[in-house]
């Protein structure tokens, strides 16, 4: 009883029944519209890896919301709530697009540098936050969700703009191929590298069929940068004592302001960074006229909730919702069932996700009983 009771009390165990839990909940409501859940799971599971270009697509898509839950969750390991997350990735994406148009360097020097002044500007536009929370005592839920709305007309705007519009069309232009990240892109359209790849189907699959590209590595690094930062460096411990109580970090002399604004900027910068490397990385490769949010910030919201704010937790969480985004695509094509039913299911995952306190004290609650009935 008490392993159970031990194995109950785990997070992870907590976020697994959140999973199965979310299953569930759609299987109800694909039967109730009359349609087959065990069709449309099996749908959607062999729409992330029945192929190796689904799988590709899978990392791409999960690529942006790892580094947008990470970003969300460093900002709640340090006490605050980076609902801004969308703002900070549309203004990592405006600053890519606008110097990869202008700059055309060697791709040694044009990556990191467009690449950087994406996270520059994302982390700016994070430290705007951080400072009106620290300066002026304003949430940053509020100024968050204020700065997204100005970031997606701001980059509309751009769009608009006779420098970087592309003529006959809603979006800027290209930015210049020597900024491209996408893995061996000149020699894959190659004929020595269509004649190598023509050989190895899989590979041919995954990299000619899709825009496979270094993003994945890069949020894999990064998680692991944030998690050796949080928990293995005196920075960390400052940053997650003021997340803790601010009044008592700062009455051990920790300068509550200063790791306020940090913590934001360090937030920024990763949202930033998941904006720029969707330009660099992934065709068209330039920003287009938006009626609505991308939803890649806000996606990261609930990939950090799933995650329960691990950094490393936010790998896997991404990867799962970056697989149901993509593979919940083939339900629709699959057995004619809206792809809706996916948001459902993610949405039904963050709610059992917030309820994961319930967990620990069902199982105390059960080894007591199991206590009473052996005596």
């Amino acid at each position: 009883m008490k392993k159970v009771v031990n194995i109950l009390k785990k997070p992870i165990t907590s976020t697994f029944i959140a999973i199965f839990f979310g299953f569930i909940v759609a299987a109800i409501v694909l039967s109730a519209a009359g349609y087959n859940p065990f069709e449309a799971f099996s749908a959607l599971f062999k729409g992330i890896f029945s192929k190796p270009k689904y799988i590709s697509n899978t990392i791409i898509k999960s690529t942006p919301i790892i580094l947008t839950g990470l970003s969300v969750a460093f900002a709640f390991k340090t006490g605050l709530f980076n609902i801004g997350a969308e703002g900070q990735y549309i203004v990592g994406t405006i600053v890519t697009t606008i110097v990869g148009i202008k700059l055309d360097l060697p791709p040694v020097l044009q990556i990191p540098i467009i690449i950087l002044a994406g996270v520059i500007a994302g982390a700016l536009y994070g430290g705007i936050v951080g400072l009106l929370k620290a300066k002026f005592g304003i949430h940053e839920v509020i100024t968050s969700i204020m700065l997204n709305w100005i970031a997606l007309y701001l980059s509309n705007f751009v769009v608009g703009l006779k420098e970087f519009h592309q003529p006959s069309s809603t979006a800027t232009y290209m930015i210049n191929k020597s900024g491209f990240t996408t893995i061996l892109e000149n020699w894959k359209n190659s004929d020595a590298g269509i004649e190598t790849l023509s050989k190895h189907k899989w590979l041919s699959d995954m990299l000619l069929k899709t825009d496979m590209n270094i993003g994945i590595i890069v949020a894999i690094i990064a998680a692991i940068v944030i998690w050796l930062l949080l928990y293995k460096s005196s920075k960390g411990y400052e940053l997650r004592a003021v997340g803790s109580n601010k009044y008592a970090a700062e009455f051990a002399g920790i300068n509550v302001n200063k790791n306020i604004i940090q913590a934001m900027l360090i937030a920024g910068a990763l949202s930033g960074l998941a904006g720029a490397l969707s330009i660099t990385g992934v065709a068209p490769h330039k920003i287009s006229t938006m009626a609505a949010f991308e939803n890649n910030g806000f996606n990261g919201m609930s990939v950090a909730l799933i995650a329960g704010s691990s950094p490393i937790g936010c790998i896997f969480s991404g990867l799962l919702f970056g697989g149901l985004i993509y593979g919940g695509q083939a339900i629709q094509s699959a057995i004619g069932a809206p792809s809706e039913i996916i948001n459902i299911m993610m949405g039904t995952i963050v709610f059992f996700v917030a309820l994961t306190k319930i967990v620990p004290v069902l199982a105390d609650k059960l080894l007591k009983r199991g206590e009473i009935n052996v005596k």
